[in-house]
């Protein structure tokens, strides 16, 4: 893959590096994305990613759960955004590594005129960066290579790709617990949502500590050298939606939001929550 820059060319359709220089990839250190891809069964990710993931499936199996419920609400959500609330564009950060139904994907086959810009901090997602840029001529995606403790320049990049003066679906799945303290998650969501215009919205989904099993994984985890996770409460969740109009049906677990059928018992019903709220 190039090299690309600050100034790289939005037709070329190489991905954006804003905030810093792009670390090395580190083999040695288990990630959370390439564990979240190995859980889901892909194969883009390194031995220690597969140690921790799997100290982590030991102690606590529902994992497997979490990961895939989130893929499945994904595709809920955005179809949401486009057929009901007339999104078309999409900021997603916290992407992680491409795999089937990426958010550009979803919300393009609704609407091919749909612009996407991913967001995170991970090399080996940016390795992978192409495949997230393939997209419909009618829309666009792009790339950036940055971290979401920097809410501005995340911002001041998207704006590369989307028009900020109108609406956009801000994706958040999985990655404000790896914000060490909710205050500063809470920060920053509301620093991101601060520059989108009305009408926005702000989808979350996120591992909570209703369930002592998965508190315990994470710390294991964390022992392995993995990235912590903050595992939220209810309320924390909540806050992170405050000054918005939630959507029905409000903060639920992962799997009870607008299930697409029957919904079965599964580990997500006690170990996750999501909202979908709007900007008035």
């Amino acid at each position: 893959m190039a090299d690309v820059d600050d100034g790289a060319d939005e037709s070329r359709g190489d991905p954006l590096i804003v905030g810093r220089d792009v670390p090395p990839l580190a083999g040695d250190v288990p990630h959370s994305a390439r564990m979240w891809d190995f859980w889901l069964g892909g194969k883009d990710h390194y031995a220690v990613d597969r140690r921790a993931g799997e100290t982590a499936r030991e102690a606590y199996p529902g994992i497997v759960d979490i990961a895939r419920t989130s893929r499945a609400l994904l595709g809920r959500v955005v179809h949401h955004l486009v057929d009901e609330a007339g999104i078309r564009q999409f900021l997603d950060v916290g992407t992680g590594l491409p795999t089937a139904d990426n958010t550009h994907q979803i919300a393009q086959r609704a609407a091919p005129e749909s612009r996407i810009v991913y967001v995170d901090n991970d090399p080996l997602v940016l390795t992978h960066a192409r495949t997230l840029l393939t997209g419909t001529p009618e829309g666009a995606t792009d790339y950036l290579h940055a971290d979401m403790h920097d809410p501005g320049t995340i911002l001041e990049g998207a704006a590369r790709t989307l028009d900020l003066s109108r609406p956009v679906g801000l994706i958040m799945f999985g990655i404000v617990g790896h914000v060490a303290e909710h205050a500063e998650a809470l920060s920053i969501v509301r620093s991101l949502m601060g520059g989108l215009s009305s009408g926005s919205h702000l989808a979350i989904y996120t591992g909570t500590d209703g369930d002592p099993a998965l508190v315990e994984a994470e710390r294991l985890v964390g022992e392995h050298g993995g990235t912590p996770y903050r595992l939220s409460n209810r309320a924390q969740v909540e806050e992170l939606f405050s000054g918005l109009e939630l959507v029905d049906p409000g903060v639920v677990p992962g799997t009870r939001w607008r299930p697409a059928g029957t919904v079965t018992d599964s580990p997500a019903d006690i170990a996750s929550l999501c909202g979908l709220a709007r900007k008035p």
